[in-house]
């Protein structure tokens, strides 16, 4: 047995350096271990981020096409109903017209129907009148008839 007292200061650091490198590597495998397992995890995320992607964005050129079609029927529409709303003022204005027309007419009418009543109340006045003047000349004629056969009688 050696009794030196005497420190292996080389002994002791190339021990602690063989330590130190073995812990080095095996924490350089962990690590790379680590790394390539994350590393792996991304790529397969990726991959599934990228179809989510792809199929995002298939979805919305989809929207922007029923976004389009949307919009081109509502113009349709919108053309449509101010259309309809022209068409209705115009039929709004030709029956204001009909019914101011119509309404002209009727007073026209009412004239001339009183005027008809009045001319045809004129006309019975003046048949009554010729009536009693045959009448009274039926009378007459029968009276003087009467008076000639009573003449020539006697």
């Amino acid at each position: 047995m050696d009794n030196s007292r005497d420190l292996d200061m080389e002994g002791i650091i190339k021990s602690v350096e063989c330590c130190y490198e073995e812990i080095a590597q095996k924490s350089k495998a962990e690590v790379e271990a680590f790394y390539q397992t994350r590393l792996e995890e991304l790529h397969s995320s990726r991959g599934k981020f990228c179809d989510d992607l792809r199929n995002n964005q298939s979805e919305i050129a989809e929207l922007n096409r029923m976004i389009q079609k949307l919009q081109c029927e509502s113009d349709n529409v919108k053309k449509q109903i101010a259309a309809l709303q022209t068409a209705i003022c115009d039929a709004e204005q030709r029956g204001d017209c009909a019914l101011k027309d119509a309404r002209q007419k009727l007073v026209d009418l009412q004239t001339a129907l009183q005027q008809a009543k009045d001319k045809m109340a004129c006309l019975l006045r003046d048949y009554q009148e010729l009536l009693n003047v045959k009448l009274a000349l039926d009378i007459e004629i029968a009276t003087y008839r009467t008076l000639l056969e009573g003449e020539e009688s006697r």
